[in-house]
């Protein structure tokens, strides 16, 4: 049996060490990769890389997995109904649900939006195996608008977009408390938490990250921000908006006490809030970018989803949001938009 060679390019500035940046692409478990580092299997311009080199964007990767390695993954196709805002020949935008998983890891190989775009039918460009198609991502419990990649054209064009803040991509979040100025630049580096490696955290040495808030709407416990993102970090809005004390209402990972951080005499209303809200307060809500083959300006948005109504309800005090078909443009999040 012959050793099978697959190799990618970089499309990000900078990677995280090569032995983590190779199991999150390749799909592989960290000791796998670690094994085909230490192997020399992986190389770039003909050498050998090591485990903590970082590549740049441009960087071709070549990895030789040998005959007794699992292959790279194939995609099991899956069904479930997606709702797309923009589709062509050379891209698509959809409302991706809550709880759907972007691409195939451990755990998830054959329930991922990827495996449901297969069993679609949808074509996707060429990427590093178990994203294709994918130019960028949203957290599992994370809600709205999201960009695929059809043709290997569309997705390198849309990536280099995307790297020269060209993309704008704005999020809805229902954060505690009230933030301090409006609008406000939140500039704090992003990296793996030491200790606990499915979280992130602002650690200095991390990667540079800016996230831009403003208030919307401010309500007695919480504020209503419209959230722009000036890097794409994981976890970012998430990470950043914990780090100036005013998490995500719902975020199980970052929100560091949740309602208890609110003052005594609001606590009650504030954990009434807490129980309405069945994942994190965030919602991918507007994507702006030129459609990389004609150019022509694409400005898409998505309304605040169904099963986050009844807390947007509670955190306004008023009912009548829940009759609301389009609560967002009436509380006016899109009026900078218009």
């Amino acid at each position: 049996m012959t050793a099978a060679t697959v190799a990618f390019c970089v499309v990000a500035a900078q990677t995280e060490r090569l032995d983590r940046f190779l199991a999150d692409q390749l799909a592989l478990s960290r000791t796998v990769a670690a094994r085909l580092v230490a192997a020399k299997c992986v190389s770039a311009g003909g050498r050998p890389l090591r485990a903590s080199a970082r590549l740049e964007r441009g960087a071709v990767v070549t990895v030789t997995l040998p005959p007794d390695a699992p292959p790279p993954r194939t995609y099991a196709p899956a069904h479930q109904t997606l709702t797309f805002v923009f589709e062509d020949e050379h891209l698509a935008v959809l409302d991706k649900p809550p709880g759907l998983v972007i691409h195939p890891g451990p755990g998830h190989w054959d329930d991922t939006l990827v495996n449901v775009l297969v069993g679609r039918g949808t074509p996707l460009a060429p990427g590093a195996e178990g994203r294709p198609g994918i130019v960028h991502r949203l957290d599992r419990d994370t809600s709205g608008l999201l960009l695929v990649a059809k043709t290997e054209a569309a997705h390198r064009r849309l990536a280099t977009m995307i790297e020269q803040r060209r993309v704008e991509r704005i999020y809805a979040a229902v954060a505690w408390g009230h933030l301090a100025k409006s609008p406000v630049t939140i500039e704090a580096p992003i990296t793996r938490h030491p200790k606990d490696r499915k979280r992130m955290t602002v650690l200095a040495g991390g990667r540079h990250a800016v996230t831009h808030a403003a208030v919307v709407a401010r309500f007695a416990q919480v504020d209503l921000l419209r959230v722009r993102l000036g890097t794409g970090r994981t976890h970012q809005v998430r990470v950043h908006l914990a780090h100036v004390g005013h998490p995500v209402v719902g975020d199980r990972e970052y929100a560091f006490g949740g309602s208890r951080r609110v003052t005594p005499s609001e606590r009650r209303a504030a954990e009434r809030l807490e129980a309405l809200a069945p994942r994190q307060l965030l919602h991918a809500a507007a994507l702006g970018f030129d459609h990389p083959v004609s150019g022509a300006r694409l400005a898409l948005r998505s309304e605040w989803p169904g099963d986050l109504a009844p807390a947007l309800a509670q955190a306004a005090a008023d009912p009548t949001l829940l009759a609301q078909r389009n609560p967002l443009q009436y509380l006016g999040f899109f009026a900078s938009d218009e």
